[in-house]
């Protein structure tokens, strides 16, 4: 008897035929239904939602884990327009990467075609559901979607309304699927679905992350965790340096995007710290700080290993450095390749920066939060992958898509 696990599997992969041959217009469609589907249900979605949060906050007071997992009408209706984002977009199935014509006459193309079957599996953020059944259907992909348990509720109900909407728009409802979160055991069963999946998307803190890139037998797209560094430069306009930090800190700290550690060159510090650990402190966030800044009321001495935490709450690592080449030995050792910022009017340090720092996204006199596949246009993301092959970064429609080679001749012969 095949598990529960394999039987979807087998299912998505069906689908994935149907929808690997869609046209645009007809998958422009199902996100359309799909985001007047969660309008309609907001209410029923947001019940759902509250049954997740107030588990989580009976089980303890992880405040970054209730802020990921809940919902509010904004949320939703965010997570709709997503949908409506993608439908706005090229559909990258069959685009032309390259082409030529060989010198023997045949025609040789490079197109974008779908994976087939991706599945995720990922921790809160009910969010995350929409936006990666949205990606994977506008890129001809069915989506086996493992969640946590911890949003099971919240999972159950976005899943089976955009099954239902996917169903109406004319495509196979198992193009969307929830892998049940009742068990470990669904996650280790989709790492073994080599053959039905093609494809595995981690996305949640460092040991889930690791544990699938280390037992997995189906290729992985590796996400990582968030240590993600601003720099205020020794020609930064300080004004801007403050809302630059405050703003990556505070904004929202329970994503991958949000600082967790401020580098200040030590020309500007002593002009510059006393107004940026006020305004941190006055935010609510609790400073871990070398000499310069545990020198300040409120501020924790730092330890070793606080430079390499993704605090993921109201909490941030800080130091003064000496000059740029400090500045990037202590990001080369600490940080985690998501993104990194520097806030400087020196054109030669941005380059500088922007050529020696190896992360994924790079800033320069812009906040850490904007790393992200809405903000740069891509409609939603699958995640930010920080590593090398295939895709890095914010992962959109053309990252969810293989390659195949397509060479048409006249009947020439080797």
């Amino acid at each position: 008897m095949s598990s529960e696990v394999e039987q979807l599997a087998v299912r998505a992969r069906g689908a994935s035929r149907a929808l690997g041959l869609a046209t645009r217009a007809t998958k422009d469609a199902a996100l359309h239904a799909m985001a007047d589907a969660l309008d309609a249900s907001a209410d029923r979605i947001l019940e759902a939602n509250a049954d997740d949060v107030n588990r989580a906050e009976a089980a303890g007071p992880d405040q970054h884990l209730v802020d990921r997992l809940r919902l509010t009408p904004e949320r939703v209706a965010s997570m709709a327009q997503g949908l409506r984002d993608l439908a706005g977009l090229p559909d990258p199935v069959g685009e032309v990467v390259r082409g030529s014509t060989l010198a023997n006459g045949l025609e040789l193309r490079q197109v974008r075609v779908p994976f087939g079957v991706v599945a995720m599996i990922y921790e809160g953020r009910p969010n995350v559901t929409v936006d990666a059944a949205g990606i994977c259907l506008k890129s001809g992909n069915a989506a086996l979607l493992r969640g946590s348990s911890s949003a099971a509720s919240s999972n159950a109900r976005l899943v089976q309304i955009l099954r239902d909407a996917v169903c109406e728009a004319g495509l196979p409802a198992d193009c969307v699927q929830l892998v049940p979160a009742d068990s470990r055991e669904t996650v280790k069963e989709l790492m073994r679905a080599r053959g039905l999946v093609d494809v595995l998307v981690p996305r949640g803190g460092a040991g889930l992350i690791r544990s699938v890139v280390e037992e997995s037998t189906v290729p992985v797209i590796e996400t990582g965790v968030g240590n993600c560094h601003v720099y205020v430069d020794a020609r930064a306009d300080l004004d801007m340096a403050l809302a630059v930090v405050v703003n990556s800190k505070t904004d929202r700290t329970s994503v991958c995007n949000a600082a967790e550690s401020l580098l200040v060159h030590g020309d500007v510090a002593a002009t510059f710290l006393p107004r940026v650990v006020g305004a941190l402190q006055d935010a609510g966030v609790t400073i871990h700080g070398d000499a310069d800044f545990a020198a300040y009321d409120g501020v924790v001495a730092a330890t070793a290993d606080d430079y390499d935490r993704e605090y993921l709450s109201l909490d941030i690592s800080a130091a003064v450095v000496p000059d740029l080449d400090a500045a990037l030995e202590h990001i080369r050792r600490h940080s985690t390749g998501h993104t990194e910022a520097i806030v400087t009017g020196d054109q030669a340090a941005a380059r500088r920066f922007v050529a020696e720092v190896d992360a994924a996204a790079v800033l320069v006199n812009a906040s850490t939060r904007f790393t992200d596949g809405g903000e740069f246009g891509f409609g939603a993301e699958i995640g930010i992958s920080t590593q090398k092959l295939h895709a890095r970064g914010p992962m959109g429609l053309p990252e969810m898509t293989s390659t195949k080679y397509v060479v048409t001749g006249e009947g020439q012969v080797r």
